[in-house]
């Protein structure tokens, strides 16, 4: 089938579709022929792509109605119930609100749901407790849904993307000592060699809409390999044993 063809005829809602991941979601489905309307609080950057990708249409949309937060590095003692609280409202209960009002549609049109999810909710990462907490939670929300759901023919999937050059990507290398040091780093965690682009989500996404139909429940890993095999775990200051020949 022609790449324009796709997922030709159906509407696709993007949200946070004005940068990044969200970007490249919203390129992909309008490349697949959908139509696509996509929201995201920054109206500025919205717009700006709304007139660079014809096909789509951009409503100025904040699904928190909070302020947007990405947190630093923390570690656990330093976090607060406040900064938790808000990444609960932004990454999971936003998600549960939004899919709890489209599904009255979505089991008369039998469409699905993609979600976000991210590879630390698997694996974890170090100094981010409440944010892999939250993401992780979306991935299990994720399969719980497509249970509940599977009875209407509405499926329910999620992504969870590895390092994925991304403007916050850049924003937050940027925020620390050694930026290029902070890049190679994320660069030689993935297998391949290199960070994924948010167009390569994106094509992941048109698959599980348009083809991985017998797919529900299911967490798709677009990590360039990064979960694989061992690695050097130990953090800086951690007592390590070392074993000694005999």
């Amino acid at each position: 089938m022609a790449a324009g063809a796709r997922y030709a005829g159906k509407v696709v809602v993007v949200t946070g579709g004005a940068r990044g991941i969200g970007a490249g979601i919203v390129k992909a489905f309008v490349d697949s022929g959908a139509q696509v309307v996509f929201c995201d609080k920054d109206e500025l950057g919205g717009r700006a792509l709304e007139k660079d990708i014809p096909g789509s249409v951009f409503i100025p949309c904040d699904v928190t109605q909070e302020g947007d937060l990405q947190p630093p590095a923390q570690w656990p003692e330093e976090t607060s119930i406040h900064g938790f609280r808000q990444l609960l409202e932004l990454n999971l209960l936003a998600i549960y609100t939004l899919t709890k009002l489209t599904l009255p549609h979505l089991r008369k049109s039998r469409g699905n749901i993609i979600n976000i999810s991210s590879l630390v909710g698997t694996i974890g990462q170090s100094q981010a407790v409440s944010y892999v907490a939250t993401k992780g939670a979306v991935t299990a929300m994720t399969k719980a849904f497509a249970l509940d759901e599977s009875q209407y023919g509405v499926r329910i999937n999620c992504i969870s993307p590895g390092n994925i050059w991304t403007p916050l990507w850049e924003e937050l290398a940027a925020s620390t000592p050694d930026p290029s040091a902070t890049i190679q780093e994320g660069t030689l965690a993935q297998p391949l060699g290199r960070m994924g682009q948010p167009d390569e989500v994106g094509a992941a996404a048109v698959f599980l809409a348009s083809e991985a139909t017998f797919c529900t429940g299911l967490e798709l890993l677009v990590t360039g390999g990064a979960e694989l095999g061992y690695g050097r775990k130990a953090s800086p200051g951690t007592p390590v044993a070392i074993p000694t020949l005999t």
